[in-house]
This record gives structure tokens, sequence and C-alpha cells, in this order.
């Protein structure tokens, strides 16, 4: 996944002081004129803070997508409905804090290799300087690795990860939340790579939807569907659910067909 910060910086200036610098100045100017008599005319300096805004933007298209190749033309920013002057302008691949969350439940036994392949491939992806943890569940969430930078050390734990028991989706998603409250970078984003509802959970949908309000966290799920047998087929609940996490928080989801390859 190709992410582009766009960092553009905005000379804001506060006009509406203005009125009051050049009122003072001039009624300065009248009592001088009143008690003293001419004097040559001097050289003033009229000083105006001028503050400097820096705004992070990501562009995404309708699917989620994100947009490369727009510069500086494409962005107008506005306030109290004044243009701001852009200063500054850059496009850059941010570093980002992500929590994989692997579903490795009894469901996903015949379908392991493939959220395997679809985690290793998106882990790929990423910039040197993104740092990755990893929350494996099935009857209950384990952080099975730490923040790190290394993502082999991500891929040798997945490779060895046994499908069996129950599936606690929720609290696993909550853990998540809560651990990348620890990361270092300013974006934070979760991957959900699951086949199935929540049954085992302590955690409710409606609690996680309200803890993920309040995180500045973007949610992205795969989900790993087989739409002849599969929890996740259309028109069933626990793709819905997970469409709604990923839809509230800006984030998006996959659910490729087996039959066809991710």
């Amino acid at each position: 996944m190709t992410r582009k910060r766009i960092t553009i910086v905005v000379a804001a200036v506060i006009l509406l002081t203005l009125p009051s610098v050049r009122t003072a100045v001039s009624r300065q100017a009248q009592s001088a004129d009143s008690n003293n008599p001419p004097k040559p005319s001097q050289n003033q300096t009229l000083k105006v803070d001028v503050d400097l805004v820096m705004v992070n933007a990501t562009v995404t298209d309708p699917q989620n997508r994100y947009v490369t190749g727009l510069e500086k033309e494409h962005f107008q920013i506005w306030e109290d409905k004044l243009e701001q002057e852009i200063a500054y302008f850059s496009s850059e691949d941010a570093a980002i804090s992500i929590g994989v969350i692997f579903d490795i439940s009894g469901s996903m036994k015949d379908k392991i290799s493939t959220a395997r392949d679809a985690a290793v491939t998106f882990l790929k992806t990423g910039n040197p300087e993104d740092e990755y943890f990893l929350v494996e569940f099935a009857n209950r969430p384990e952080l099975a690795e730490d923040f790190t930078t290394d993502v082999k050390r991500l891929q040798n734990r997945l490779i060895f990860a046994p499908a069996k028991g129950m599936t606690a989706m929720y609290d696993s998603v909550y853990l998540g939340l809560e651990k990348l409250k620890e990361g270092s970078n300013p974006k934070k984003a979760l991957l959900l790579i699951t086949d199935g509802e929540d049954n085992r959970s302590r955690y409710t949908f409606s609690n996680v939807k309200e803890f993920v309000k309040e995180q500045d966290v973007q949610i992205y799920s795969i989900g790993i569907v087989e739409n002849w047998n599969s929890q996740l087929g259309s028109g069933h609940s626990g793709r819905a659910m997970i469409e709604e996490l990923s839809d509230l928080t800006g984030g998006g989801g996959v659910f490729p067909d087996l039959g066809f390859g991710l």
C-alpha cells in the first residue's frame, strides 16, 4: 500500500488586527501634530505577525485508494471564507504505526495459507520506517509480536500459527486500538484479516464502535471469503459489521473470492 502524506504550510495573516493598528497609528500622529511642531518625516515600521500553519492531508478516491501525483495547484485552503496562501507544499511517503489483527480461529483452517499470503503481501509494501505489531486471535486475542520495524519477525510468526478455536474478533480489535496508543508515528491504522463473525468476545460491537470513535485510527480489513460457505458472504452480518468499522474510521475493506485469489 502506497501512502503519501501531503504537507501544506499555510501563511495565515491575521487581517482583523490591521484596522486597529492603523487607527492607533493615526491617533498617535494626530496627537503629535497638536502638541508638537512639525518635524522631518521619519521612516516607520509596522510589524504584523504571520502564522505558518502546517496541514497534513491524505487523499483517497471513492474506492479508498490513495491518490498520488498531486501538486500545490490542486489544493485550496479557506478560513472564515478567506482563501489562504499556500507557502510551502511537499508530498512524502509517511511512516505509519500499524497493528495487524490476524484470525487464527478454527474456521480459518482451510484458508490460513491465503490469509498469510495476504498479510505478507501487505507487509512487503510498507515504508522501511513503518512499525508493526501482530495480534493473533481465536478464543482470545494475544499480542504475538510487539512493535517492530522488522517485518520478517511478523512473517516468521505467521508461518507457525495453527488455526483452531472460536473467534474473539471484537476483543482483538479493542486490544489493537489500545496497543496503537504506544505507536511512535502520528498516523496509525489497523489491518484486520478474518473470515467470520465474532462468537467469543466479552466486548460487544457497540463497545468497539464507541471506542473507535475516540481514536484517531483507520481500520482496514481483508475478508477471506468463500461465498458458498462463509459467514462473511454477501448479506451476512459479519461482513456488514467489518465494513461499518472500516467506514466509520475512514478505512476500507476488500472481500476477495477465494476461487480467484487475492
